[in-house]
C-alpha cells in the first residue's frame, strides 16, 4: 500500500498520511508536488513530503488524496530542508512554513489556468558596465580569485561577506559584477531588498545590465497571476535572476550560485506576523546549506552582523569588506552639522539656519529634503482648556491629525474619524494640534517658500508602488524643489540634484524605552544623510537637536559607523542584550489584561520552564502599546546566553503551550529573535 506524507497549512507540527487515489501510480519523483486532499469537511492544498509503504495509523482511518497536481516541477529537496529549518528554529509547523511561502495562486483549490509568459521588451544590447573604483576592485578580488576565474562568487563554496560601504560607494555595482560571474558559471542569483519601493530603480538597472537573464521580481504588490508566473520561472530555472523582498528568500532555485541581501540592517527583513522569520538570517542559512556565497551589504550594518564580522567571540563568521569612498569621481560624504535648538527660537519647528540653507538651494536650482519620521499633520490633538486629548478608543495610542482631509487616524489599528468641532469634554471650540508631522511641515514650508514646488513623500502620498514611481519620476525630472519625507526616502534612492538634507524631530528616539532605538536612529540619519551630494554637487546635512553633544550625533558627524557600533556593542555586552544573548517572546492578547497576564503566568510556571538553568523567564508585563484593536496585550521574555540552550527549551515548552486550551478570545504567539518590544 502506497502512503503519501503530506504537509498542510495547519498549526500541527507533523505530516498527514493519505492513501493514493484509485488509479494513481506514484513514485519518489512525486515528492515535492502539490496535492489536493480532504481535511475535515473541506479540501486543502498540501505538499507531498514523502512516500511510504506503511502508516502508524490503521489503513481504515486513512482517506484518499483527491488529486496530485503536476502542473509544475516538484519542489526541490533543498527547499524542504530550508522550510524544515525555519519550522524548527522559529517554532512553527512545517506545513505552515511550506504553504505560506508558496504564491497564493499555487495554494488555491481552483487555480486559474496558467497563461503564457508575457513578452518582455529587451534592450538591444546589455549596458556597458562603468569602470570600477579601486575600492570596488579590492572587494571583488577578495571574493573571487585574483585571476578573475570563477571562484566563490559562482557557487564554489559557502562564505559570508559583510560589505560595509558608505552611501554612494557603489555597492550595487559590486552586486552586479558578482551576479555577472554567477551567470557566466551557469548559476542563478537571488537579490533581496527590504522594501517594494526599492525594487523599481534596482530592477531597471539589473535588467539593463542583463537583458537576456530572464529577470523576475517577487513582492507583495505583484498580482496573483504574475507572482505565480515568476515563481514558476524561478523553479524551472528559466529565470536566472530573482529580485524580491523578504518572502523571496524561499524561492526554489535549482541552480542557485549567489545570494545578495541589500540594506541587510533593515527591520523590514523581519516578518512581524504569521511566520515570524528574519529573511536575512534565513538567507545566511540557505547559503550555508547550499554551499554558495552570500553578501550582506549596508552603510549601517546591523549590530548582530557587525559583531559576526569584527568580534573575536563570533569566530569571524563573516568576512568584513569595506568601501570607504563614493563611486562618483569628486563626490564626497556631506558635512553634518548639528543645530542647537536650545539656543535658537524655532519658526514653526524649523530653525533659521535650515530655512536659510533651503533658500540658498532654491536660488541655485538644487533640491532639499526635510526629513521627519512622522506622517500626518500632528501627532496630538488636544484641548488647552481641560486637557482632553484625542485618543483611539481601541488602542492605548493618540489619534493623529490628518489635516488634508480633516480626519483623525490611529496608525496602529486603522481607526479613523472626523475632527471634532469642539472639545467632547468641555465644549471648548479651540482645540489645537500639537507636534508636527509631514503634512504640517509641508504646510509650513509652503508659507515660507510660496513659489517653491514642495513634494511630500510618505505612506499617505505613496500607498502603492505605482504611486511611489510617479513621485520618484517627478523628483528625477526636477519637478520638485523641496521634498518632505519619512524613512521612505532615507535609503537606496539616488537624486543627483539633492544637495541638502535637514533632519527634525530626531531627539525623540534618544529617550525611547526600546534599547534598539539608538541603532535605528543612527541608521536612519546616516542613510538619509547619504542622499545629499551623491553626484558632483556638494551636499550638506543639518540636524536640529537639543543634544548636539550626544555621542550618537558626534559619531554621525564624523560618518563613523565603526565607532558608533563599538559604543553600542559595549553597552549591550554590559546589559546582556543581543548579540550577547538570545531571546524569544511569548505574547498574548485578550479582551482584558488580567486574562492575558494569567495565561503568561501559567506558561512561566510550567515544569518545562524550570528545567533549564541556562534559560531565564522574566515576569509577564503589559506591552508598551498595551491595547490594540480592543485587545489587551502582554508579553513574557525568554532569554539565554546560549542559542542552543534556548532552542532546546523552546521546543517542549512551545508544545506544552499548544496543548493548553485558553479562552476562546485569547490569542497568542511565540516569536524567536524579536526586534520589537
Amino acid at each position: 500500500m502506497t502512503i503519501l506524507r503530506v504537509a498542510l497549512d495547519v498549526p500541527l507540527n507533523r505530516y498527514f498520511d493519505y492513501l493514493v487515489a484509485d488509479g494513481e501510480t506514484v513514485s519518489e519523483s512525486e515528492v515535492g508536488r502539490r496535492v489536493r486532499v480532504p481535511f475535515g469537511r473541506r479540501s486543502r492544498i498540501g505538499v507531498i513530503a514523502g512516500i511510504s509503504e506503511y502508516s502508524e495509523l490503521p489503513l481504515a482511518q486513512l482517506r484518499a488524496a483527491e488529486a496530485i497536481l503536476r502542473d509544475l516541477p516538484p519542489l526541490p529537496a533543498d527547499w524542504f530542508r530550508l522550510c524544515e529549518f525555519c519550522a524548527s528554529y522559529y517554532q512553527t509547523s512545517v506545513g505552515e512554513v511550506m504553504l505560506s511561502t508558496l504564491p497564493a495562486g499555487l495554494r488555491r483549490l481552483d487555480p486559474a489556468k496558467a497563461r503564457a509568459p508575457r513578452a518582455v521588451k529587451k534592450p538591444p544590447a546589455a549596458e556597458t558596465p562603468p569602470p570600477l573604483t579601486a575600492g570596488q576592485e579590492a572587494v571583488l578580488a577578495a571574493i573571487v580569485d585574483p585571476a578573475g576565474a570563477a571562484g566563490k562568487a559562482s557557487g564554489a563554496g559557502f562564505a559570508a561577506y559583510l560589505l560595509h560601504g558608505i552611501t554612494g560607494s557603489g555597492k550595487t555595482e559590486v552586486y552586479l559584477r558578482l551576479i555577472e560571474r554567477a551567470l557566466a558559471a551557469g548559476r542563478q542569483a537571488l537579490l533581496l531588498v527590504p522594501e517594494i519601493n526599492l525594487t523599481p530603480q534596482l530592477e531597471a538597472r539589473v535588467a539593463r545590465r542583463f537583458p537576456e537573464a530572464g529577470l523576475v521580481s517577487l513582492h507583495s504588490e505583484l498580482g496573483e497571476a504574475a507572482r505565480t508566473r515568476n515563481f514558476r520561472a524561478a523553479l524551472a530555472g528559466e529565470a536566472r535572476i530573482v529580485l524580491g523582498t523578504r518572502l523571496a528568500v524561499f524561492t526554489p532555485l535549482p541552480d542557485l550560485g549567489l545570494i545578495v541581501v541589500d540594506e541587510e540592517h533593515d527591520a523590514s527583513f523581519k516578518q512581524q506576523d504569521g511566520l515570524r522569520y528574519s529573511a536575512r538570517d534565513v538567507a545566511v542559512f540557505r547559503a550555508r546549506e547550499r554551499g554558495v556565497p552570500i553578501v550582506l551589504g549596508s552603510a549601517t550594518p546591523s549590530l548582530e552582523s557587525w559583531a559576526n564580522a569584527v568580534e573575536p567571540h563570533a569566530g569571524a563568521r563573516y568576512t568584513l569588506l569595506t568601501l570607504a569612498e563614493r563611486a562618483v569621481s569628486g563626490a564626497a560624504l556631506p558635512p553634518v552639522r548639528c543645530i542647537d535648538t536650545r539656543r535658537e527660537k524655532l519658526k514653526d519647528g524649523l530653525s533659521s539656519a535650515l530655512l536659510s540653507a533651503i533658500e540658498a538651494r532654491l536660488a541655485r536650482g538644487e533640491q532639499s529634503l526635510v526629513f521627519i519620521n512622522r506622517r500626518g499633520y500632528a501627532p496630538v490633538l488636544c484641548c488647552a482648556s481641560c486637557g482632553w486629548v484625542a485618543r483611539c478608543t481601541r488602542c492605548t495610542a493618540n489619534l493623529v491629525l490628518h489635516q488634508s482631509d480633516r480626519r483623525v487616524r490611529c496608525h496602529h489599528c486603522g481607526f479613523e474619524g472626523h475632527v471634532p468641532r469642539a472639545c467632547p469634554s468641555c465644549g471648548n471650540q479651540d482645540i489645537l494640534p500639537f507636534g508636527r508631522g509631514t503634512q504640517r511641515i509641508e504646510e509650513v514650508l509652503g508659507e515660507h517658500f510660496p513659489a517653491a514646488r514642495i513634494l511630500r513623500v510618505d505612506r499617505d502620498s505613496a500607498r502603492s508602488r505605482k504611486q511611489w514611481e510617479v513621485l520618484a519620476a517627478r523628483i528625477h525630472a526636477g519637478e520638485a524643489d523641496i521634498l518632505v519625507g519619512t524613512q521612505m526616502l532615507a535609503k537606496g534612492h539616488d537624486f543627483p540634484k539633492l544637495t541638502l538634507v535637514g533632519a527634525i524631530g530626531a531627539d525623540a528616539a534618544l529617550m525611547a524605552a526600546d534599547w534598539r532605538a539608538p541603532e535605528r536612529l543612527f541608521a536612519q540619519l546616516m542613510q538619509v544623510a547619504g542622499r545629499a551630494g551623491r553626484a558632483v554637487l556638494p551636499g550638506e546635512v543639518l540636524i536640529q537637536t537639543e543634544q548636539p553633544q550626544h555621542p550618537l550625533y558626534q559619531t554621525l558627524a564624523r560618518h563613523d559607523y565603526p565607532a558608533f557600533a563599538a559604543m553600542q556593542l559595549a553597552e549591550r555586552a554590559q546589559a546582556g542584550f543581543p548579540p550577547y544573548a538570545y531571546q524569544a517572546m511569548l505574547r498574548a492578547e485578550a479582551p482584558n489584561m488580567d486574562e492575558a497576564l494569567a495565561f503568561l503566568a501559567k506558561a512561566r510556571a510550567w515544569p518545562e520552564a524550570a528545567a533549564h538553568a541556562a534559560v531565564m523567564l522574566y515576569d509577564p508585563v503589559p506591552m508598551r502599546l498595551a491595547r490594540r484593536a480592543n485587545f489587551e496585550r502582554a508579553q513574557l521574555l525568554v532569554e539565554s546566553p546560549s542559542r542552543r540552550a534556548l532552542q532546546s527549551f523552546l521546543a517542549p515548552w512551545h508544545d506544552a503551550i499548544r496543548n493548553e486550551r485558553p479562552g476562546k478570545r485569547l490569542r497568542w504567539h511565540l516569536e524567536v529573535d524579536p526586534i520589537e518590544f
